[in-house]
Order: C-alpha cells, then sequence, then structure tokens
C-alpha cells in the first residue's frame, strides 16, 4: 500500500528516486555497440534472435508490409490516430523557427540560419508493450523541421513482425524508412551505420536501461535528445477532487514500469487518505496489476503539505516529468511553476490525454532534469548556424581593436589575421 507522508518527514532527492547506473548493463552495452560498430548487419541479426527470439533475413521493413498493417488495424483506432496526429501537428506547427539577419552601421552584415537535421533516428519501444504515440510524438516534429530523412528502430516479436498499429501509426506520421531491430544494438545501428541502416546525424526516443545506457555511449557520434529515466507523474491537487480520479491519474503512469513513481502532494489529510484507499480498489481492475502495484508500494509517495503554496515548492523541487494542477483556478498558479516537463490544468486534465491527443509532446525529461531542459520539439531537430560579412572599409575600422583583443588572450595568429588586410 503507498505511504503517506508529511513533508518534512522525506527529503526532496527521495520523493522521486532517480535509476542508479548498474555496471553490468555499461559493460554489456558497450560489447554490444563495438560487435554492432565493426560487423554491422550480422551483428543485428545474430543479437535479435538472441533478445528477440526473431530470425530476420530483411531488415527494412517493406512498403507490403506497412500497407497490409494499415489494413489490419481497427478503422476506428485508425481515425483516433490520424486525429491525434493532426492535433500534434497544430501544436507543434507553432514552434517553426525563422532565421534572422541585421545590419551594424555600412558594410556588417550578421545572421543566423536554421537547417534541418539531415537524418534522424527515431528508437520506438517494443517487449512489454506497443506504443504507436511514441511513433507520432518522435516524428511529426522531425518532419515539420523538414529532416531529409526520418528512420524509425523496433523491435520484431518472434514471427519476425512488427505490430500493425505501430507500422500504421508510421505511415501515419510519414516515416521514411522503418527498420525491425531494437535495443542497444538499434541504438548502434543508428549510430554507426551497417549495411542496410544509415548512419543518423540524431537519435531521439525512450527506450529501457540498455537503450538508455546505448544513447548515453554514442554522445558524440551523434545528438541525442535525452537519457529518459522511468515515469513520473506529481500531482498537486486540493481538497475539492474526487480521490479516484487521483488515484487513476496515479497509476496511469504506475502501470508503465516497476520502476515509475508517482507522487500526489495535497494539504488534504482526508484525500490523502481517500486515494491510498482507491489506489487499492483500482489496483485490482489493471491489465498490467503486477507492474503498477510495485511501482506504488516501491516509488508511491503520498505527502501531505501545509498549504498549496508548499505544494508548488516541492512541485519545483522535484522538477517532475509530469505534473497535474489538480486545484481550483489553476491558470493562477501556473506561473509559480518553474520546473515540469508537461503541465496539465484542472480536474478534468488527466496527463493520458497529453500522453495520447492533446497535441503536446510526451517525450519528457525525467529524473530532475526538467529544471534545465525541455520536451522534445521542432527544436530538437533543427540546427542554427551563424554568419557575417564585413566589407573592406567595415574590416578596417575595427581591425585593430580585434587585434589588441587577441593579444590580450596571447593570440598572436588571431591578430594577425585581423590586421594584414589593412597593411598597405
Amino acid at each position: 500500500m503507498i505511504k503517506i507522508w508529511k513533508y518534512k518527514e522525506i527529503g526532496g532527492s527521495e520523493i522521486i528516486a532517480s535509476p542508479k547506473p548498474i555496471d553490468s548493463v555499461r559493460d554489456a552495452v558497450a560489447a554490444i555497440l563495438d560487435r554492432v560498430k565493426e560487423e554491422g548487419d550480422a551483428a543485428l541479426r545474430e543479437y535479435t534472435l538472441r533478445f528477440d527470439g526473431a530470425e530476420i533475413k530483411d531488415l527494412r521493413v517493406s512498403e507490403e508490409e506497412i500497407e497490409q498493417a494499415v489494413k489490419e488495424t481497427d478503422p476506428t483506432f485508425l481515425a483516433i490516430l490520424e486525429q491525434a496526429a493532426k492535433n500534434i501537428r497544430e501544436f507543434h506547427e507553432h514552434q517553426r523557427r525563422q532565421g534572422f539577419e541585421m545590419r551594424r552601421g555600412e558594410g556588417v552584415i550578421l545572421g543566423q540560419k536554421i537547417t534541418p537535421i539531415e537524418k534522424v533516428g527515431l528508437y520506438v519501444p517494443g517487449g512489454t508493450a506497443a506504443y504507436p504515440s511514441t511513433v507520432l510524438m518522435d516524428a511529426i516534429p522531425a518532419k515539420i523541421a523538414g529532416c531529409g530523412k526520418v528512420m524509425m528502430v523496433t523491435p520484431p516479436n518472434r514471427e519476425g513482425k512488427i505490430p500493425s498499429v505501430i507500422l500504421a501509426a508510421a505511415k501515419v506520421a510519414g516515416v521514411d524508412e522503418i527498420y525491425k531491430v531494437g535495443g542497444a544494438q538499434a541504438i548502434g545501428a543508428l549510430a554507426y551505420g551497417t549495411e542496410t541502416i544509415p548512419k543518423a546525424d540524431k537519435i531521439v526516443g525512450p527506450g529501457n536501461a540498455y537503450v538508455a545506457e546505448a544513447k548515453k555511449q554514442v554522445f558524440g557520434k551523434v545528438s541525442i535528445d535525452m537519457i529518459a529515466g522511468p515515469s513520473e507523474i506529481l500531482i498537486v491537487a486540493d481538497g475539492n477532487n474526487r480521490a479516484d480520479c487521483i488515484a487513476a491519474d496515479l497509476l496511469s503512469q504506475a502501470e508503465h514500469d516497476k520502476n515509475a513513481s508517482a507522487v500526489l502532494v495535497t494539504d488534504s489529510p482526508r484525500l490523502a487518505t481517500e486515494v491510498r484507499d482507491q489506489i487499492e480498489v483500482l489496483l485490482e481492475g489493471m491489465a498490467r496489476k503486477e507492474i503498477a502495484r510495485a511501482s506504488v508500494e516501491n516509488n508511491g509517495k503520498i505527502i501531505l503539505v501545509k498549504d498549496l503554496s508548499e505544494g508548488i515548492e516541492v512541485a519545483n523541487e522535484i522538477a517532475p516529468e509530469h505534473l497535474e494542477l489538480a486545484i481550483d483556478d489553476p491558470f493562477t498558479w501556473l506561473d509559480k511553476v518553474k520546473n515540469a516537463g508537461s503541465v496539465f490544468l484542472g480536474k478534468n486534465c488527466p496527463e493520458a490525454i497529453g500522453d495520447y491527443y492533446a497535441g503536446m509532446n510526451h517525450t519528457l525529461p525525467t529524473c530532475g532534469t526538467a529544471r534545465f531542459s525541455s520536451p522534445l520539439s521542432v527544436d530538437d531537430f533543427l540546427k542554427k548556424t551563424q554568419y557575417a560579412y564585413y566589407s573592406e572599409e567595415a574590416l578596417e575600422a575595427v581591425a585593430a581593436e580585434v587585434a589588441f583583443f587577441a593579444n590580450q588572450e596571447g593570440l598572436t595568429g588571431h591578430a594577425k589575421s585581423a590586421v594584414i588586410r589593412t597593411e598597405k
């Protein structure tokens, strides 16, 4: 059963636990990456047989497989996918950036141009569940940014197939190429390239501990979005809430992973007790009951605070992935939120609506990294390049100052390059 604490009884760093690095994972991933780098497709096929139980001849998903998957997808769900994709596009279209150009006096032009990343790799998890929502969330911003090639990797089942809903989502989102490979080996393929899979310039998307470690190890060879930890939800709630609704929202994240964190912060002892009881009631009806129970018993918490202001302080201290403000007049509190991945306002906005439908991105910073990082967005698929132009007269006007600055740093070559054009 989830435990109720008073705020000062528990340290802020303990409210949402961060995963500890595991040496065995690090070493195993390093070995996998080395083999993929050296052996390419052969290593991918061997690891796919070993870890997924699938013997794969053609790593790339064919157009026929994609079209068949679309036919097999429930028409109602296909329509929902289309609407969700429309909502996601609408939200992310507002994130488009424009370059700029400025002139400083006569003969000086400065600017910044925006260029999409050419080749992007999307990792979509498999295993215990299929996540077509992740396909939409990762692919649509990349397509809006204008990336030249959007490639997706995802693990196959034992029959060597990708779930139909994943392929249907990829079709809806406009993914260019799909490959039947998962785990650390898929990250290696995108980082180094193989005979079949092109090398990516950036890799995005969540995964298990091996995928996260692989992204960490290849960072620098390619760009990555973030190192995703277990799912988190923190709900700040006043006493005027239905306990079953709050309990359901907590369990919506607990069912992801035994290491997920579900935390309620409230100034109402009555609500705290009722939510604790409702969690037990709702657990019994869940398909992933054992996972959710392990999550709430190991990492779940209900924390009593003196008032809502202190509740917001707790939220800012923790910087959760998902923050629900289940309080009256939530917009009056929004400006006080400094650290969170996504914020869900009011008592009728469960976190799940952001996972699937509203249009905001669900690839979010975890483990407190919302203090300094942001949700996945169109910006993640863009590069910014600066440029400058000086006329001969403009350079002559400032060359001495540039040289003086360079000489202060002992860089005489820099100084000479600034004044040599002015020497007659």
